[in-house]
């Protein structure tokens, strides 16, 4: 456990600079020297600079030179600057303490270490791939782009292939292969072992991880760590067969299904991703919807659209005509969200399975997949259905200590994963809400995703170009709250697409009540709650988070049940079908944006009026931020207990993704996004104020340790010295050289050395 601090921090005392010290014996032991006016007042100003203000910064006469009036007159004190503490407060500057810096002697406030502009759009959608990285595929090469056209793109596969029918088999008892002769993968084992496979790590003593929590392991002889699960025998006629490990206590089952990893849940079978990709899988719910959208689309026109005279016609024909009635929703499990469920966002590529089962240790009480896109899932694709993963532990209720009861809320059914997909048309989000719903057992929400500020989201209609089209929007929200069954339908906005525009309001209104046109006939769209990120699109991660707009916004939902009695009509009671988290039809509000304490997490909940906050950005830099907010403390983690949750995440890793040469590569890249928001971080026995900042950046600093420092450091050379701990090597990698030594310097990391 790392070092409690309280939360209140006192200054410490002043420590006079080395640069003050030689510039008063200077100025005692210089000889008189004639000094010209512009001379004196630039020392006059570094004396100010340094401190020397007032008597101390009087010039003697026997070295000015100058005439006494204009001694005088400099040393004034309307001319004086005024007197400012190297320890008060600059905004966008995170204050170390003075012993910690690196270059204490400055001239004006301290700067940040590096000017470099960080880019933090990877946290919510990812960017384009290139298409270089595939392989194959057209006949014909394309020509290669932009500046470093000698870029290498490299893979993460063994040399020599093995065959899959003995991946897990005896060397003497393989499976028969299908492509007989024509196979391209060797059957010869040795030889794959001793050419075609790298050799094994040596990183947790050599001990696979995964084999350790099983009793065995899917990668079979593509393991890294293969020698501590296998053996060589002898057999009755004296040759000698290599053969796999398996711990005694395992029960028997199939080897080859390398999905099926112990602990894992949500897995959809290669089966039924088929059946996506051939359209063989129906989806009557969305389709019945979608048709029903139409022809009520086409009538509201008829009638929102027409003169005042043409109206009264078409009610008298008419009034005897059938109509269709309207298409709703099956009632919803109740949710909750209070101030002990801290939530972690929808992280693209960094809100992974192990992340995420490592902030559910320290605290996570509600967590997302990454976001999947609608198209890629409704087809079928492998590597949009691998975000719906989750561990055995996100599936557990989460805390629940209410202060009043609420109604109808079974906290024994409830569970901690919830989905988040983006979609840009309403066809689009009713089919993946309804496949998502029959083939995924657990899942807590379906959260529509109406912020991701990329461009190429926003230009295909998706993300936040949702908040320019709040009708779509409504239709989306209202349709996949119909065919999703018992799953709850939530939302994600931002303040608006432009920054002088905040368009939330409307848009909460609107998800909260409906449109004019449809809250008569229709009622609530159904949305169960709504998570407002205090940016506007156009702002991205520029500046500070809103919170006051998201207090504004927190109180109009608080108005929601007294609204909600005003429009209902005085002769009937509203559907429950078409309220969220029914029977009172409570509508939950989170709050987003650079939450980073847990002083700032309480104030948000108690002052800024939302039922919960959701971490982001605060959670990738310092994970533990959930163990705060639960122990309502600081906690000062060590330079050692941060290095235990790098080796966490990649034991985590090796076993979600597989401790072959692939499960390897794909847990070192992940790692590396991590660490790209990790370094950031400043313990907190470092900062001169509390809370921290999300958005301050330090000074150029050092650690109470050399580990602590380097951690700290974006430079990839200090990266490197961490490798210094063991002396094996890593894989090379070709390109930039900054580039390559900055992923060697990482992969060579403690925890992944080879």
């Amino acid at each position: 456990m790392g070092e409690q601090v309280q939360d209140q921090v006192k200054p410490v005392e002043s420590v006079k600079r080395p640069a003050e010290v030689e510039l008063s014996q200077e100025a005692v032991t210089t000889t008189a020297q004639p000094v010209s006016a512009v001379t004196t007042a630039t020392q006059g100003e570094k004396r100010e600079s340094n401190g020397a203000i007032g008597n101390d910064a009087q010039v003697a006469p026997e070295v000015s030179g100058e005439p006494a009036a204009k001694r005088v007159k400099l040393d004034e004190p309307e001319t004086a600057v005024p007197k400012t503490d190297s320890r008060d407060k600059v905004k966008g500057i995170a204050l170390v303490k003075a012993e910690y810096l690196i270059d204490t002697y400055r001239r004006g406030p301290a700067k940040p270490a590096t000017d470099t502009i960080i880019d933090d759009d990877a946290a919510e959608a990812r960017l384009p791939t290139d298409s270089r990285d595939k392989s194959g595929g057209g006949k014909k090469k394309k020509k290669e782009k932009g500046q470093n056209k000698n870029r290498e793109f490299g893979s993460w596969y063994d040399s020599i292939r093995l065959c899959n029918t003995l991946a897990n088999s005896p060397e003497f008892s393989p499976k028969e292969c299908r492509f007989g002769d024509k196979c391209s993968c060797t059957h010869d084992l040795r030889k794959y072992l001793k050419e075609g496979k790298r050799e094994d790590l040596t990183t947790f003593n050599g001990k696979c991880p995964v084999w350790e929590v099983n009793g065995k392991c899917h990668a079979g002889w593509k393991c890294r760590f293969v020698s501590s699960h296998s053996k060589e025998i002898e057999r009755e006629d004296g040759r000698k067969e290599l053969v796999l490990v398996e711990r005694d206590d395992v029960a028997p089952g199939n080897q080859d299904d390398n999905e099926n990893r112990v602990g894992v849940v949500n897995i959809v079978s290669t089966e039924a991703k088929v059946d996506l990709s051939r359209k063989r899988t129906k989806t009557e719910k969305a389709d019945k919807y979608c048709d029903w959208l139409e022809k009520e689309t086409k009538e509201l026109e008829k009638i929102y659209q027409a003169k005042k005279e043409e109206i009264e016609e078409q009610r008298e024909q008419h009034r005897a005509s059938y109509t269709e009635a309207p298409f709703l929703a099956s009632e919803k499990r109740r949710i909750y969200f209070g101030p002990e469920t801290p939530v972690l966002a929808p992280l693209t590529t960094q809100g992974n399975l192990p992340f995420r089962r490592m902030c559910v240790e320290l605290g996570a009480q509600l967590t997302y997949s990454e976001m999947a896109m609608t198209i890629p899932l409704i087809q079928g694709q492998k590597s949009e259905w691998a975000l719906m993963k989750a561990h055995e532990s996100e599936i557990t209720p989460p805390k629940y200590t209410p202060t009043s009861i609420v109604q109808g809320y079974d906290n024994s059914k409830d569970l901690k994963f919830g989905t988040q997909v983006s979609a840009a048309k309403p066809w689009q989000a009713l089919k993946a809400a309804e496949v998502l719903s029959n083939m995924l057992p657990h899942l807590r929400v379906i959260d529509l995703n109406c912020g991701c500020p990329i461009e190429l989201v926003y230009r295909s209609g998706a993300g936040s170009s949702l908040l320019d089209a709040p009708s779509k929007l409504e239709k989306m929200i209202r349709g996949m709250s119909a065919v999703s069954g018992e799953i709850p339908i939530t939302a994600k906005i931002r303040m608006g697409t432009k920054d002088n525009k905040p368009t939330a309001q409307k848009t909460i209104e609107r998800l909260a009540f409906g449109g004019y046109e449809s809250r008569e006939r229709l009622g609530a769209p159904g949305c169960a709650a709504i998570t407002l990120h205090g940016r506007s699109r156009q702002q991205r991660y520029t500046k500070s988070a809103d919170w006051t707009y998201i207090a504004e916004c927190a109180a109009l939902v608080k108005s929601y049940n007294r609204k909600k009695d005003e429009l209902a009509d005085t002769v009937r009671e509203p559907d429950a079908r078409t309220l969220p988290n029914s029977p009172d039809g409570k509508l939950y509000f989170i709050g987003n944006g650079d939450c980073y304490s847990h002083v700032q997490y309480l104030d948000h909940v108690q002052n800024g009026g939302v039922d919960t906050v959701m971490l982001a950005r605060g959670a990738l830099i310092k994970p533990w931020l959930f163990e705060e907010i639960e122990k309502g403390q600081y906690l000062d983690k060590s330079a050692s207990e941060r290095l235990g949750y790098v080796e966490k995440f990649v034991r985590y890793g090796l076993e979600a993704w597989g401790s072959d040469e692939v499960g390897v590569g794909q847990t070192r890249r992940f790692l590396l996004e991590w660490l790209s928001f990790a370094h950031r971080y400043v313990p907190i026995g470092l900062l001169e104020h509390l809370p921290p900042n999300l958005q301050d950046r330090p000074p150029a600093y050092r650690g109470r340790n050399d580990l602590e420092t380097m951690l700290a450091s974006d430079n990839y050379l200090d990266w490197i010295k961490i490798s210094s701990l063991t002396a094996e090597s890593c894989r090379k990698f070709s390109g930039d050289p900054f580039l390559e030594g900055l992923v060697l310097s990482l992969l060579s990391c403690r925890v992944l050395v080879e």
